[in-house]
């Protein structure tokens, strides 16, 4: 792994030989590839990934004012002619995972808020969410905080999926309904009134509602 700086307007020429099968990420600012016939090539910003074998590519340039920087990823080849390993799988395999992680993060924080406005409304309207009847009131910050907890175990729950399983989007979806159809049997014991049951029922089904999908689609994303 090697990070290249490019200048405003500066321009790096790609050696074939050293740079054999290598796979660049821009990481800051913008590169534009220079082909090898001298056209000038697409401008590539922050997170562009781009291949270096059989594109043609003879020079990275820094059309911006600002300083880009590049990571180039080259494969190693053991002496012992063992397998390749390819350092860029593990870039690849580290962006995604930020990805998923940013986008389980932004889950989060939507979730949490609609069971907490969804919390906040039904309180309104005269559910007490006394559990058991007549017992203690859940506060409304309960909710966000519990969803927030749970939220994030499913971010985990997806991550881990995403790292070792060949199919985790549908590994994701076969683990969180089950889930979240166990998550509905505390509110059923809980010995609270019938609105109260229903509502926390209700609260755990907008998480799963926002949780869920969104985490199954940032998987399919980013396994095709």
């Amino acid at each position: 792994m090697r990070t290249l700086a490019l200048r405003s307007g500066e321009r790096v020429a790609v050696v074939a030989a050293e740079w054999y099968d290598a796979f660049g990420v821009v990481v800051r600012g913008r590169v534009q590839l220079e082909l090898r016939n001298g056209e000038p090539g697409p401008v590539l910003r922050r997170d562009a990934g781009f291949w270096l074998r059989g594109t043609g590519v003879r020079a990275l340039r820094n059309p911006g004012l600002r300083t880009a920087k590049v990571r180039i990823a080259i494969p190693y080849v053991p002496n012992d002619g063992g397998n390749t390993m390819n350092s860029m799988n593990v870039v690849g395999r580290t962006h995604r995972l930020r990805g998923l992680a940013g986008t389980g993060v932004l889950a989060t924080l939507a979730a949490m808020t609609a069971t907490t406005l969804a919390a906040a409304f039904a309180g309104a309207v005269g559910v007490d969410f006394e559990v058991p009847d007549g017992g203690e009131t859940i506060p409304v910050p309960g909710f966000t905080v519990v969803t927030g907890f749970f939220s994030v175990v499913g971010v985990v729950i997806a991550a881990a999926l995403r790292r070792w399983s060949t199919r985790p989007a549908k590994r994701f979806v076969q683990t969180a309904l089950p889930l979240t159809a166990i998550s509905f049997v505390p509110p059923l014991l809980a010995g609270a009134n019938t609105a109260t049951t229903t509502a926390l029922i209700g609260l755990h089904l907008i998480a799963a509602t926002v949780m869920i999908p969104t985490l199954t689609r940032s998987l399919r994303t980013r396994t095709d």
